[in-house]
């Protein structure tokens, strides 16, 4: 079986930690990202996964390789953005396309059946068969209302009018190779939601209702909640072994008389002084906290140093190699820029 994985985006919600590492493998509960997708990819017989990468397409390369855990890397470069279906009709016309294929956002941590899906797809003949979870809001989702025999009967993109079902499109697409080439124009960007899906209904689109673990990473409020969710063993994964407090603490860390947890990554070679606290925050790698700070639900990344006593608060996300001087308060949500340095009075 053969899966694409769009991870063309910018990851612009989650800048500055996207302005220098590519979201599909910023680390996530200290791996890359896109390693728990082919995890999953992999359990539900996918053999070959095709990677639509554009911003920093070399470095996902260079993480990834052409070969993860037995299964095939292939690479499609978005030269400028083609939405959601335009990298696809790029594979097919770089011949990479099979008869059928599984289509996933990437930027999705799930635990789904694919299986099943490709299950139904096949018994009932579709074109195309969408996953639908439902979600307690779908105000920053399209929903997608079907009828007794699985049919789509409208594709209905975020509105603010009340929605018909709480089932929203999860981001994973079983289609039809001629799908692709009758309904994608080549060269030019197509929205598979705005699109390729309206045009099918009545015409072999399916929806199959699953359910099970879904979230969208994309924002720093979901990407620490998906963090968290790792940590206490859901979605399953294959995470090194958590400490008392749920914290997972990386190769090299120096953490004596720290205070670490509950729910904290540390990365590899991280290091936090003595009598300071990292609660329910990541830490990506070379990371120096010094003496007597505070770090609460924020993200650091790579090469970050924080003087002694200062404060990270909240939400705040700090971009690699920023540095911020001793006793300085981040105040929560805070956004500072890869190298940039954080002042008293600033």
């Amino acid at each position: 079986m053969q899966a694409l994985v769009l991870a063309g985006g910018a990851g612009t919600r989650l800048r500055p930690l996207t302005q220098t590492v590519p979201k599909p493998v910023m680390p996530l509960a200290g791996r890359p990202f896109l390693s728990f997708m082919l995890d999953w990819l992999r359990a539900h017989g996918v053999t070959e996964t095709i990677l639509s990468c554009g911003f920093l397409s070399d470095r996902v390369r260079g993480v990834l390789g052409d070969i993860y855990h037995g299964m095939r890397l292939r690479y499609v470069i978005e030269d400028e953005p083609l939405g959601t279906a335009g990298p696809v009709r790029l594979a097919l016309d770089g011949g990479f396309l099979e008869e059928r294929l599984l289509v996933l956002n990437g930027d999705v941590l799930t635990d789904m059946d694919l299986t099943a899906q490709l299950e139904q797809h096949r018994q009932t003949g579709a074109r195309a068969t969408l996953a639908l979870i439902a979600v307690e809001d779908v105000s920053s989702y399209g929903v997608v209302p079907i009828d007794a025999e699985r049919r789509v009967e409208a594709f209905l993109e975020k509105s603010d009018r009340p929605a018909p079902t709480d089932r929203i499109n999860a981001g994973a697409y079983a289609i039809e190779r001629e799908v692709v080439e009758s309904s994608i124009a080549p060269g030019r960007a197509v929205s598979f939601e705005r699109e390729v899906f309206p045009a099918l209904v009545g015409r072999g689109l399916y929806g199959y209702e699953t359910s099970g673990y879904w979230i969208d990473i994309g924002t720093p409020a979901r990407y620490l909640e998906a963090t968290y969710d790792l940590l206490s063993g859901r979605p399953e994964s294959s995470l090194p072994a958590r400490d008392v407090t749920g914290s997972l603490i990386g190769a090299g860390c120096l953490t004596n008389g720290a205070h670490i947890g509950p729910q904290a990554v540390l990365g590899s070679h991280c290091s936090v002084g003595t009598d300071s606290t990292v609660e329910r925050s990541v830490l990506h790698d070379h990371v120096l906290v010094g003496a007597d700070c505070i770090v609460r639900d924020s993200v650091l990344a790579d090469r970050v140093r924080v003087g002694d006593r200062a404060r990270i608060e909240p939400g705040a996300l700090l971009g690699t190699g920023a540095r911020v001087e001793p006793g300085v308060v981040v105040a929560a949500d805070s956004r500072v820029q890869p190298g940039a340095v954080v002042e008293v009075g600033s």
